[in-house]
């Protein structure tokens, strides 16, 4: 049994017709059916059942299908292992970012990077911080990006240059001409907020407590998973909320947002790999590349 074979077997199963898969592979179909019939000769049972002119998966194909596509994928994992030690010009770098940043800071980033090294291949995740520090922690991204507090203790932490946040509500909200805030400001007023576990909930809440007002007291009327979801709800006069001024700033140009005066801290954003990994040369580089070395 041969790499060669299994990734003939993988295509004919994946088009279930043996000219398709010859003209994936680039292969003519009497190379194909022979690869096939070699692989089952060597199995000693048929993996596919020829059904008049169609041909169909037997059972022990099935079953084996999944074995030979986990095979090849732990081969392309080493390859990219291998291409790591020819220095940049190959390889896969994966991302998780939270919605924020990968919205909004990291897409131009990554383009820039790109056209520095048009031979790593960039995949990007996107969830809130928790779902970005657990992708992280289970060896499903590289580096991670947030701007939420992260208690992982395998998870290294590394500050990046952020962004602010700003507390904004519609031009027409009642509360929207305010020259000051004050804590019975913050706990009488409706908030639309992102879900529990994103890092701008917790970057309000924050807020909240340095005010003296507890979260829990704050009236929330709306949570949405989403950046965009939010300011929709916002613009229609459901209520104010903490958000940053990356995503606030077209509608706060456009005049249909207003900044309330509320102070908010700068908002760092952090990179995170995991402590018991080595980094790839292609994940330095990607750090390097936005948060040069002082």
């Amino acid at each position: 049994m041969t790499l060669d074979q299994l990734k003939v077997f993988v295509a004919v199963a994946d088009h279930l017709h043996m000219t398709r898969a010859a003209e994936a592979l680039h292969m003519t179909q009497s190379a194909v059916s022979a690869s096939i019939a070699v692989l089952e000769q060597s199995c000693g049972q048929p993996l596919f059942d020829r059904v008049g002119r169609r041909i169909e998966l037997t059972a022990a194909g099935r079953l084996f299908v999944g074995e030979a596509q986990a095979i090849l994928k732990r081969v392309a994992q080493a390859r990219d292992a291998l291409s790591d030690l020819a220095g940049l010009a190959r390889g896969t770098l994966t991302l998780h970012a939270s919605q924020t940043i990968a919205n909004y800071w990291l897409a131009p980033r990554m383009n820039a990077f790109h056209a520095a090294h048009p031979g790593i291949r960039l995949e990007l995740g996107i969830g809130n911080t928790t779902q970005v520090a657990a992708a992280v922690r289970d060896g499903l991204a590289d580096l991670g990006f947030v701007e939420g507090e992260v208690e992982e203790p395998l998870i290294v932490r590394r500050r990046v240059p952020g962004d602010e946040l700003v507390l904004v509500a519609s031009a027409d909200a009642p509360y929207a001409d305010l020259d000051t805030l004050s804590a019975h400001d913050i706990a009488a007023m409706p908030f639309v907020l992102r879900e529990p576990g994103s890092g701008t909930r917790q970057m309000f809440e924050a807020a909240c407590r340095r005010l003296g007002v507890k979260p829990q007291a704050v009236t929330i009327v709306f949570e949405l998973p989403s950046n965009e979801a939010v300011l929709s709800a916002v613009a229609a006069g459901a209520g104010a909320t903490v958000i940053s001024r990356l995503v606030a700033e077209a509608g706060l140009k456009a005049g249909t947002l207003k900044a309330l005066p509320l102070a908010l801290p700068p908002r760092n954003f952090y990179v995170l790999h995991h402590g018991e990994r080595d980094r790839s040369r292609a994940a330095e580089a990607f750090v390097g590349f936005i948060a040069p070395p002082k």
